[in-house]
């Protein structure tokens, strides 16, 4: 049975509870609110709890209880901003698991002696956190997702919205700049497995 880290399930439950908390005009509203707004509710906050444990023990939940959240997640009629959400969420969380100098060094050597560290963390990150696969080709660093966990679970390909702003976030994080980022391979549309495309500035 595939498995996954606890980051990745936390990082969707995260990413609900964030969207569906109120803003201040709406706190008046929040127990009218929790009965409506999954984030909000009491099963989210208690699998947050779960995952956070499963963290600390370095247990990983299987694979198909996190493609279950992202299934609930891609019958939200903003299921594109929660998947965007939790991509960067994961992105975030996972940066601070790199050492302090480490990321000095990421930020503040030049471009030629910066990259492979870059490219060292970056696949350590993927392969731990995403399952994936990242290869420098060229000009641009390819991540390769051959089991995606949002994989057809909302219209039009919206889950791979996910995986592309992990990619997104994570280069930001280490390297300040981001290039465009092309979505060239979708198991959804027949293809092999997904892949995204990131230029390599």
């Amino acid at each position: 049975m595939p498995t996954v880290d606890p980051l990745l399930p936390l990082s969707l439950l995260h990413a609900v509870r964030n969207v569906d908390t109120p803003d201040d005009l709406e706190a008046e509203l929040v127990h009218e609110l929790r009965n409506k707004r999954l984030g909000l509710s009491e099963t989210v906050y208690t699998q947050i709890r779960r995952y956070t444990d499963a963290a600390k023990r370095n247990q990983r939940p299987d694979q198909e209880e996190a493609v279950g959240l992202a299934r609930l997640i891609g019958r939200r009629t903003d299921a594109e901003a929660v998947f965007r959400a939790a991509g960067q969420y994961l992105a975030r969380e996972a940066y601070l698991t790199i050492p302090g100098m480490t990321r000095k060094l990421a930020r503040g050597l030049p471009s030629f002696l910066a990259r492979p560290i870059v490219l060292r963390r970056v696949r350590k990150i993927a392969d731990r956190y995403l399952n994936a696969d990242v290869r420098r080709v060229g000009g641009f660093i390819r991540l390769e997702v051959s089991d995606s966990v949002t994989l057809k679970t909302a219209p039009n390909s919206v889950g791979c919205a996910f995986y592309e702003a992990s990619l997104r976030e994570l280069l930001r994080l280490l390297v300040g700049t981001v290039g465009g980022i092309e979505h060239v391979q979708c198991k959804a549309r027949g293809e092999g497995t997904c892949e995204w495309r990131a230029e390599w500035r």
